[in-house]
């Protein structure tokens, strides 16, 4: 019995691992550390990668080589010799401390570090390292020339000014587009000088694969960090690159023209007003599949009170309204209806009762009163008048048979 086939298998995507200019086991030792703790390191461009295991793609710690200071071999506390495999990163504001395996280790790690942060070849190389670092440097220039600096911000003149203005704390210099739109690049700087502010903007001209700082001097540099390092190199680290310590804004604004004096400014849009207590906002609520839509209503005039008025109920569906406390008009309490005397009460039909006959002299009447006495028909009520008519009329007639 044949078998049907069954679904085609999928090959398992495999992870891409990053590309390093060198990598390898390095042991690492933080200013927060304690003890020296292993990973596997690769370096790319100006930045040191560490991660668990050379087959995790995913780094778990990086070391920016951009504001690097110094590389010196290290020694071990307490000893006097020099082991070879330990050696310190110092950059602003903290210093790393690394260990390898051999004397051989830390050397191609040192000669790595320092052809990018310097962008040469070390001369104290031997031929074979020489050539992989001419490979690394090819790179690395060609990386750099694509790769804009961290602090280059897609901003105008104004909005630089402003931004270094606001943020004091996160650097005072600042690269940007030309403003030209020939593709060129402005470096924008500010400075306190006895308490005054100085604001100074530099043009950055691109010839072919150069770029060129407009000054008294031209200056020629390979890449727009090179471009950026001039400027920290020559005033002396005076000038910091501006890194925002955030990457969004949490207030709105804008730039906007002043048509009187044709100066720009920094606009902020007011939040709109709140509603104050007791304002309730109005809303309508769209009506969905079944439901008729809920729009707000107002109660009806109450009636008169001085009318005799009764509000009528009415079999009609009781209106919904927004305001729960407000009544529909079914529910509104109306003046209380006058009370309607009781019914008079039917008089029972008086008996007739047979009259026994008189013992006086003139004896017994024929006739009987039954025949004086007016007959009323049975079911039909008798008035209070009548009533009183016929106990007159028997009272006279008693009168009469007791003489």
């Amino acid at each position: 019995m044949a078998t049907a086939p069954g679904l085609p298998r999928v090959p398992k995507s495999k992870p891409t691992f990053p590309s390093h200019y060198h990598e390898g086991f390095l042991e690492k030792k933080g200013p927060k550390d304690r003890d020296y703790k292993k990973f596997w390191a690769g370096l790319q461009g100006l930045t040191i990668y560490f991660y668990n295991s050379n087959r995790d793609p995913q780094y778990v710690d990086k070391v920016d080589l951009s504001n690097f200071l110094a590389l010196t071999d290290d020694a071990p506390r307490g000893s006097t010799t020099d082991p070879g495999t330990q050696f310190c990163l110092s950059l602003a504001g903290q210093e790393i401390r690394f260990k390898v395996d051999s004397l051989e280790s830390r050397e191609m790690w040192k000669a790595f570090i320092m052809t990018v942060v310097e962008l040469k070849v070390p001369s104290n190389l031997l031929p074979g390292p020489k050539y992989t670092m001419t490979d690394v440097l090819t790179k690395e220039k060609d990386r750099r020339a694509q790769e804009k600096p961290s602090c280059f911000l897609d901003v105008s003149r104004v909005e630089a000014q402003l931004l270094l203005e606001k943020y004091p704390d996160c650097g005072n210099m600042l690269l940007r587009p030309g403003s030209d739109g020939s593709g060129s690049f402005s470096v924008t700087t500010r400075q306190m000088l006895n308490g005054v502010e100085q604001v100074r903007h530099y043009k950055v001209k691109r010839e072919g694969r150069s770029y060129i700082i407009d000054v008294e001097e031209p200056v020629s540099c390979s890449s727009l960090h090179d471009v950026v390092n001039y400027f920290i190199s020559n005033t002396k680290g005076a000038l910091v690159p501006f890194h925002p310590d955030e990457d969004y804004e949490k207030v709105l604004g804008f730039v906007e023209a002043n048509q009187e004096n044709g100066e720009s400014t920094w606009t902020v849009p007011k939040p709109p007003a709140s509603l104050g207590p007791g304002e309730a906002k109005q809303t309508q609520q769209l009506p969905g599949p079944g439901r008729s839509p809920r729009l707000p209503t107002s109660v009806p005039p109450v009636p008169d009170q001085d009318e005799n008025y009764i509000t009528p109920i009415s079999d009609e569906p009781t209106n919904q309204y927004e305001n729960e406390n407000a009544l529909p008009p079914r529910l509104l309490a109306g003046p209380k209806p006058k009370r309607q005397g009781k019914p008079l009460p039917k008089v029972p039909a008086v008996p007739h009762k047979a009259k026994t006959e008189s013992k006086g002299l003139a004896g017994p009447k024929k006739g009987g009163s039954s025949a004086s006495q007016p007959r009323v028909p049975s079911g039909m009520p008798i008035s209070t008048e009548m009533t009183e008519e016929l106990e007159r009329k028997l009272q006279q007639r008693r009168a009469i048979l007791e003489k």
